[in-house]
């Protein structure tokens, strides 16, 4: 059986970035559910089609194909055959994410495809419903957060060091307006799973929070090898 490890939180909480680095610890498959929805958003934004209509944004999830590839250990995000990693990281896209990722036609298509991956391969997937929706059996799930002020310092230092022009005050505004869109939709809310294991690394730093998830692998895994062990005497 596939072992799966689901991490969600809010935007600008560190999901990717540590996903990332627990995967290669472990030699798992990383799959970033939302750049999965970034490149859908891509595709709506490219056809002119408003993510605040519902209809048109659904009917238009027969045209999409969403895949994802690795090179040289690097996720690739394949829209419709292009590779769109260098397009879906903007901050445009990452509102029209927040709105179209909350119709039931984009979250249906995403979610089979991530169920699938996830059911024949060791994996760690990050986004904002995994625990709770896409992967309820995930044998590890964590929470990650931080509070409003970190997340925006750490989105204004990323921004500035790739040379755009932005407002920390501006950046945090737009960070609490997405945490109340993506906890108040009506489909998949984002919410800690009840069986998540909490982290707020407001004031931890990247290792700090790798090193605490391995930590919670290592355990989960040797406690079902006992499981095992013992139904098997």
């Amino acid at each position: 059986m596939a072992f799966n490890i689901a991490i969600d939180g809010p935007a600008g909480a560190g999901k990717s970035t540590i996903a990332k680095r627990v995967a290669k610890e472990l030699s798992y498959i990383y799959v970033d559910t939302g750049a999965m929805y970034r490149a859908m958003a891509l595709y709506f934004l490219r056809k002119g089609i408003a993510p605040e209509d519902e209809g048109a944004v659904s009917a238009a999830c027969d045209e999409i194909t969403v895949t994802i590839s690795s090179e040289h250990g690097e996720q690739q995000v394949f829209l419709n055959g292009e590779n769109v990693n260098s397009f879906i990281r903007t901050e445009e896209i990452g509102k029209v994410t927040s709105t179209v990722s909350a119709y039931g036609k984009v979250r249906q298509k995403l979610t089979q495809l991530q169920r699938e991956m996830a059911a024949s391969t060791d994996l760690i997937m990050d986004g904002r419903d995994i625990g709770t929706c896409v992967l309820p059996q995930a044998q590890v799930k964590i929470y990650l957060t931080a509070s409003v002020e970190t997340r925006g310092k750490r989105r204004f230092l990323e921004l500035q060091e790739k040379g755009a022009v932005c407002e920390l005050e501006q950046i945090c505004k737009d960070i609490r307006l997405r945490d109340e869109q993506d906890m108040n939709r009506e489909i998949s809310p984002l919410r800690q799973a009840e069986d998540a294991v909490l982290i707020d690394s407001s004031f931890m730093g990247i290792e700090e929070v790798v090193n605490e998830i391995l930590k919670l692998v290592r355990e989960t895994s040797d406690k079902k090898i006992q499981e095992k062990s013992v139904k098997g005497l």
